[in-house]
């Protein structure tokens, strides 16, 4: 049962469309997934699409829910399963963000990862994304998302946006800001959504996001574009916040040029998705551009709190595990993990180090332990692991015994040592091959729980 001042709510909102949009919500959701680049390339895997989503070249509607736990290409990153109409955050950053720049992105609530694994994905490997979530219990899920995603020029970080503004002003030339909202758009697939849903949590999120889309702006580069998104329907949340950034902080509103058959309704103050309309779920997003003017940047730290480089007699032990075409710097924490850092972004690594207390950045590569290196799961997902390392193409039915952490027979021939677990082209994590056994190398937080049919 909808809440009736909801349903009073809509009714004013859509008027005829009433009817349909009811009808709409008690439908089942539709699924949907974003494929990676690895994914679109081999587009090897056993989902079941149906139809692409109209505004994004890799998006597709499924024609069920399947068990994703049980695919080993979800464990290795070749798509994300993402709500379809957020995937428009695609089509609108591509019409108004010139991607051939070397660009700053922040994404400002960013768990559990849908539209900072987008984002990534359209940006050069000279631009840097932030990924920020200010709820510490949501990072672990964010990073493991991002680390199966495989881009090495990422930074996961978790603060408050009043920190982004303070310590990092006019930093980002792209800032996503995807806030916390009352979820009237999700309705129809969390019923916990509607339970919580009242008009004072309407206005408690709109003054809330209010608070967090000030911190965006100051946060912004001049010129900069901010994309703010919710997954809800009223005004209050939507076009009267749109209003209330264009009047407070002279931004641009910018407009889009969207096909009439994808069903989007345009607002005096962004885009609308309804269920009736779309295939997906209630989405609303609008784009600004700040005003042009001069930046005065703080002056670089000269080095890492708690990094040094690595010791020069390691890198040769450690470069022959990174892809050669990838300029990197190499540094140590103080525990003995080897972080891989973009060498064209280290002066916007050490900004971040200086500015924020919570950081995760660089590819984890591995350590050094007497003579070996223990090489990273986050190596094995990386796309800046070296190509042509020993691997061993798993069965499906072996690929999940690996994620689950247990035994598997391998054919004699296959190559002692440290040895990729691979499944349909994917890396799945790294194994160790012995003589008489393998030792499974996945660590113990991924691996599979539920019982295999």
């Amino acid at each position: 049962m909808l809440p009736v001042a909801f349903q009073e709510q809509m009714l004013a909102l859509l008027g005829a469309e009433y009817p349909a949009f009811i009808a709409a919500l008690q439908t089942p959701a539709p699924v949907s997934i974003r494929y990676s680049l690895n994914g679109r390339q081999t587009g090897s895997n056993a989902l079941s699409t149906v139809q692409r989503v109209p505004w994004h070249p890799d998006g597709y509607y499924l024609s069920e829910r399947p068990v994703f736990t049980l695919d080993p290409c979800f464990h290795a990153g070749a798509y994300y399963v993402q709500e379809a109409s957020s995937m428009f955050l695609y089509e609108a950053l591509r019409q108004i963000v010139d991607f051939s720049k070397a660009l700053n992105v922040l994404d400002l609530c960013a768990a559990p990862g849908g539209k900072s694994t987008l984002a990534i994905s359209m940006m050069g490997a000279d631009s840097l994304l932030v990924s920020n979530e200010v709820i510490r219990t949501r990072v672990g899920v964010l990073r493991e998302n991002m680390e199966k995603w495989g881009y090495p020029n990422v930074a996961v970080v978790s603060a408050e946006a009043e920190v982004f503004a303070e310590n990092l002003p006019a930093f980002f030339d792209v800032v996503i800001a995807d806030a916390p909202c009352s979820g009237e758009g999700l309705f129809r697939k969390d019923p916990d959504a509607v339970e919580e849903w009242s008009p004072a949590n309407v206005a408690l999120c709109t003054g809330r996001q209010r608070r967090i889309l000030a911190a965006a702006v100051e946060t912004l580069a001049p010129g900069g574009v901010l994309a703010y998104s919710t997954c809800t329907y009223n005004r209050h949340e939507n076009e009267e916040n749109s209003a209330w950034l264009c009047e407070t902080f002279g931004l641009e509103l910018l407009r889009l040029e969207i096909p009439a058959e994808w069903g989007i309704v345009e607002t005096d103050g962004g885009y609308r998705f309804f269920p009736h309309r779309v295939r997906g779920e209630g989405f609303f997003i609008a784009l600004f551009r700040k005003k042009e003017g001069d930046v005065s940047r703080k002056a670089m730290p000269s080095g890492f709190k708690s990094l040094h480089p690595l010791a020069k007699n390691a890198e040769p032990i450690v470069r022959p595990w990174l892809h050669p075409d990838w300029p990197a710097k190499l540094f140590q924490t103080p525990t003995g993990e080897i972080l891989a850092l973009p060498a064209a972004l280290e002066n916007n690594y050490l900004i971040l180090d200086k500015a924020l207390k919570n950081k995760w950045f660089g590819v984890n590569i591995g350590e050094i332990k007497g003579k070996d290196f223990i090489p990273s799961h986050a190596l094995a997902a990386s796309r800046a692991i070296a190509p042509g390392l020993p691997a061993v193409d798993l069965s499906r039915e072996q690929a999940l015994l690996f994620l689950k952490k247990e035994n598997i027979e391998l054919p004699p021939d296959a190559p002692r040592g440290w040895a990729l677990a691979r499944f349909e082209g994917f890396n799945l994590g790294w194994m160790k091959v012995l003589p008489n056994r393998i030792n499974n190398y996945l660590p113990a937080e991924r691996r599979i729980r539920m019982a295999l049919p």
